[in-house]
C-alpha cells in the first residue's frame, strides 16, 4: 500500500505512521479489560479543580525531561513502546526519542524515531519506509483519527495535561513521592471526556482533540494523574479505547491502549528546532498493509 504524507483519512494517516503505535493499536487487547473497567467512584470538587489546572500550570512551568510508553497486551503478550526525551511548555515544542518493540517474532530490531512535537503537527526522522535517512516527516495531527494521542507511539505532555480539563469524575486517592526525584506528589484517579476537554482546550490543543473525540470508540478516558505540591503533573495514565473498525468509529471491535507521561527534571534546557520546509519528505510512504 502507499499513501500520501497528507492523507485526512484516520486509516490513512495511522498507515503512514505505521511503524509506530498503528501496528500496535491494530493488535487488540482484551487482557486490559479489567483494568478499563476499575471505574473511579464519586466527585471531588477540589480535586476536579486542581486537575482541570494542571494544563495551565503546565504551560506556565518552563521546561522538563519526559519519559513516556504505551502500551498494549493481547492475552498474556504485552507489547510496549516507551519514548525519552525534553519538552518545552511555553512553546509548547518537545523532542522525543522514541523506541519501538521488537516485531513479533522477536528477531527484528527497530531503529529508534526521533519525533519533534508541535501544534498541531508531528515529525519523525528516521522514519523509514523509503523516506531517506536526513530527511523528516510531517504530520498534520488535527488530521489523526486519535488527535496524535496513541498513534505516533508517545501522547505528548501538554495533549495529556489539556486532556485533564474535560474531568466528570475525580477522587483524590492520596499522597505518595515521585520516583525520579522523592517530590511529594497528590494521586488522583477519575474519569475525562475527550470532547469535553477539546471544548475546554487551549487554541493549541483544541483541532487534534477535537479530531481526537471523533476518532475514539469510546469518549470515556480513565486516568491516574500525580501532582505536586507546586501543582505541576508530575505523572499522568490515560487508558484510551480505539476502534480497530475502519468503517466507523463505534465498532464492537476497539483496543485499549495505556499511556503513560512522566515529568522530572523540571527547568532542563529543551532546546527544539523545527525542520526547514527544504528537509521535510515530500514524496509518498509505502507502508505494507495490515
Amino acid at each position: 500500500m502507499v499513501v500520501q504524507r497528507h492523507g485526512r483519512k484516520g486509516g490513512a494517516v495511522a498507515a503512514a505512521v505505521g511503524s509506530l503505535a498503528a501496528g500496535l493499536v491494530a493488535t487488540g487487547c482484551s487482557g486490559m479489560g479489567a483494568a478499563a473497567d476499575d471505574r473511579p467512584g464519586g466527585y471531588d470538587p477540589a480535586a476536579a479543580a486542581a486537575v482541570r489546572r494542571a494544563a495551565d500550570v503546565l504551560a506556565r512551568s518552563g521546561s522538563s525531561r519526559t519519559r513516556t510508553s504505551l502500551e498494549t497486551a493481547t492475552g498474556g503478550t504485552r507489547v510496549t513502546i516507551r519514548g525519552v526525551g525534553a519538552f518545552d511548555y511555553g512553546r509548547r515544542l518537545g523532542r522525543i526519542r522514541v523506541v519501538l518493540p521488537k516485531d513479533a517474532s522477536g528477531t527484528e530490531e527497530h531503529q529508534p524515531v526521533t519525533e519533534l512535537l508541535a501544534p498541531g503537527a508531528l515529525y519523525m526522522k528516521d522514519r523509514g519506509a523509503g523516506v531517506p535517512p536526513d530527511k523528516w516527516v510531517r504530520v498534520d495531527t488535527t488530521g489523526l483519527a486519535d488527535g496524535n494521542l496513541v498513534t505516533g507511539g508517545a501522547t505528548d505532555p501538554m495533549s495529556a495535561a489539556e486532556l485533564l480539563r474535560g474531568v466528570r469524575h475525580v477522587t483524590y486517592v492520596g499522597e505518595t513521592k515521585a520516583r525520579e526525584d522523592g517530590a511529594r506528589v497528590r494521586h488522583y484517579r477519575g474519569t475525562t471526556d475527550i470532547a469535553r476537554a477539546a471544548e475546554a482546550a487551549s487554541p493549541q490543543a483544541r483541532g487534534a482533540l477535537a479530531a481526537a473525540a471523533k476518532g475514539f470508540s469510546r469518549d470515556t478516558v480513565f486516568f491516574d494523574a500525580y501532582l505536586d505540591d507546586q501543582g505541576r503533573l508530575r505523572k499522568v495514565r490515560h487508558r484510551f479505547t480505539f476502534s480497530n473498525d475502519r468503517g466507523g468509529k463505534r465498532g464492537v471491535n476497539s483496543t485499549e491502549v495505556v499511556s503513560t507521561t512522566v515529568l522530572y527534571a523540571f527547568g532542563a534546557a529543551a532546546d527544539v528546532l523545527l525542520p526547514d520546509e527544504r528537509d521535510i519528505y515530500a514524496g509518498e510512504i509505502a507502508v505494507p498493509e495490515a
